[in-house]
């Protein structure tokens, strides 16, 4: 069915809807109120022969099809107008950036903050750089700290929605302000964007087959003044009114453990044959759900042949209750579960759902290596998309090409205000700025960010690379975190060059698999490792091997030589020792992310593994985790 005919239907189809809520008055013409019926009545033939012809799934009311279907045709059609709007856009970024950072100074002008310098007076970006200062989170601390005690107009006009904790990657976790315009851009361009591009790049994901969606409700804490503070990022609670598009019952987000939400995120994904397509913020969230899948399935295949909720699950009795109801026994669905677990679990996932389509989530940065086990193992032959560059801070580019292999994101010119500190230039006093239109292909920068939340020429701490433009728009790809760089001896050893060289040694070491890993400099082990020349700690686990030999820890150490000139010339002159590789035990990881999400208050829907540990007490708990 055309797309005309189908937004025809659609419009139809609400008019009936609202016939029935509006009483029409009877001074209308008889024969208006007939068209109307008429036209409601083909415009619902109309969608239901749409809705009758799309793939769906086991067991769906009309109802919850029809909300489906009229929510992706509007996204849809959203998606479209919001591309089309991006595209205009980039054809003149200086014209566009211009007006976003002049729009943040105008809604800010009146604050305690935007008095203090006096925003009401900058006319362009050139007044703004020269009369603002670079800023880093110590700038802005006493101000949020203020705003969480309830004083109001500080650095933005009205009340934050949320006072959002980072992740802490590249140091302790930060607070920052969460606003409505922040969230409206990051839905407008960023979600609405990248599901036209991923319709675009995967037709079949047009359906009204069910998502799998793995993501758990945060627990917030008030501030003085009542903010909630916690993770800005999508939760159960703000997704309510989509929970109907996931196989996952509302009653199961009420579970407070992760790991019992966990368990039934994977019963009722195992229960519908029909899964279209696999999400969550990151793809360490998707690794791990099919690490526990790979150790529970016998429990999960049994309450589906039996219909019922294991009981080793922590359930209130009403939560319990509501579960159960939805489950009824599938001996037929378990056997074939368990027929497809015993052939292995490589290419499992589109085993079990053989309508898969899609793994919709960021396997760039820390989620590398994530990524790609996914692919190799569990979800071998299932295409990935990567459809965000974001952070608290919020929407920062899209993916526009969704079925590349590397993940390239377009910078957003109306999400913030960018400026660019050159690679070279980041530890200069007062390094200067170049704008969206001024950076060069082929060179690596810090982001500097004016975003809608009260943040001014705000380094972020990312470093990524300009890959080239679409139109006028630069390209990025990101790089590495300056809070994650290994350096001892001022080598500065980025994640993404450990990450290559690390890869290429576990690759000559037979039956090796990189389960994970992270590294610590020597200097935060103290007494723990004995005294020695300045090293790196290094801290695997893999699948497949029990031990290491010297060679091969050696091996490592050669591989990172080979691709760091710098780290070279240290180890050749001795400055800097070999490394110490640590062969971890199985699980050392899943330990260690519950330690750290624990210490920080992190969300499992926000958290990323740090890949440089900062913390003794993190590498002292790798080092007794330690066999070989």
């Amino acid at each position: 069915m055309s797309f005309s005919l189908v937004c025809i239907a659609v419009v139809s189809f609400v008019l009936a809807i609202l016939g029935h809520i509006l009483v029409m008055p009877p001074s209308l013409p008889c024969v208006l109120g007939g068209t109307v019926g008429v036209c409601s009545l083909a415009g619902m033939a109309l969608v239901w022969r749409d809705v009758s012809s799309r793939m769906k799934g086991e067991g769906r009311t009309p109802g919850s099809l029809l909300s489906q279907y009229l929510a992706v045709k509007g996204v849809g059609w959203l998606g479209r107008r919001q591309r089309k709007n991006l595209e205009a856009d980039t054809l003149n970024v200086k014209r566009v950036q211009e007006q976003t950072l002049l729009m943040r100074l105008r809604k800010t002008a009146d604050t305690s903050y935007g008095r203090q310098y006096d925003f009401n007076s900058i006319k362009d970006s050139v007044g703004y750089r020269a009369r603002h200062p670079i800023t880093t989170y110590e700038h802005y601390r006493e101000l949020i700290g203020r705003i969480a005690a309830g004083e109001e107009n500080v650095i933005i006009p009205r009340k934050p929605l949320i006072l959002a904790m980072t992740s802490g990657t590249s140091g302790p976790s930060a607070m920052l302000l969460s606003t409505k315009d922040t969230n409206t851009e990051f839905f407008l361009q960023g979600v609405a964007v990248c599901l036209e591009a991923m319709g675009r790049a995967f037709p079949a994901t047009d359906s009204l087959q069910r998502t799998t969606k793995f993501f758990y409700s945060p627990t917030f804490r008030q501030s003085e003044a009542g903010i909630p503070i916690g993770p800005n990022s999508s939760t159960p609670a703000s997704s309510r009114h989509m929970l109907n598009l996931y196989t996952t019952p509302a009653a199961a987000f009420e579970v407070p453990s992760e790991k019992d939400t966990l368990y039934l995120h994977l019963l009722f994904a195992l229960k519908d044959p029909s899964v279209g397509t696999l999400e969550s913020n990151f793809a360490s969230t998707v690794f791990y759900a099919f690490s526990a899948l790979q150790d529970r399935w016998p429990e999960l295949v049994e309450d589906i042949e039996q219909g019922k909720v294991s009981s080793t699950l922590a359930l209130e009795a009403k939560v319990r209750s509501r579960l159960e109801a939805l489950m009824k026994p599938d001996p037929d669905r378990a056997n074939q579960l368990r027929a497809h677990f015993q052939e292995g679990f490589r290419g499992i996932a589109k085993r079990l759902w053989p309508h898969l389509h899609l793994v919709l989530a960021v396997d760039s940065g820390s989620n590398q290596i994530y990524g790609e086990m996914l692919r190799e193992n569990y979800c071998h032959g299932v295409p990935f998309y990567s459809p965000f560059y974001a952070a608290t801070e919020g929407l920062i580019g899209v993916n526009l090409w969704p079925q590349e292999p590397h993940r390239r994101y377009m910078l957003c010119p109306r999400s913030m205000f960018c400026e660019f500190l050159p690679e070279r230039s980041l530890e200069e006093e007062t390094p200067p700025t170049l704008l969206m239109e001024e950076v060069k292909e082929g060179e690596s920068y810090e982001l500097v960010i004016t975003n809608a939340s009260g943040l001014f020429r705000y380094r972020l701490g990312d470093i990524v690379k300009v890959v080239g433009f679409h139109n006028q728009c630069p390209i990025v790809e990101f790089q590495y975190r300056r809070g994650q760089m290994l350096s001892v001896r001022g080598e500065k050893v980025s994640e993404a060059l450990f990450l290559n060289a690390l890869k290429r040694a576990v690759a000559q070491w037979a039956g090796a698999q990189l389960v994970d890993y992270c590294c610590a400099e020597s200097g935060i082990m103290g007494d723990s490792i004995g005294g020695s020349d300045p090293h790196y700690q290094v801290f695997i686990e893999l699948k497949g091997v029990r031990n290491l030999t010297e060679e091969q820890r050696y091996k490592l150490d050669v591989c990172l030589q080979q691709d760091s000139a710098v780290y070279k010339s240290f180890r050749v002159k001795g400055s800097i020792g070999p490394m110490r590789v640590q062969l971890v035990a199985e699980g050392a990881f899943k330990e260690l992310r519950k330690h750290m999400m624990a210490f920080s208050n992190t969300s499992p829907n926000t958290f990323k593994m740090h890949r440089v540990l900062r913390r003794k007490e993190y590498a002292g708990f790798l080092l007794g985790k330690t066999v070989s």
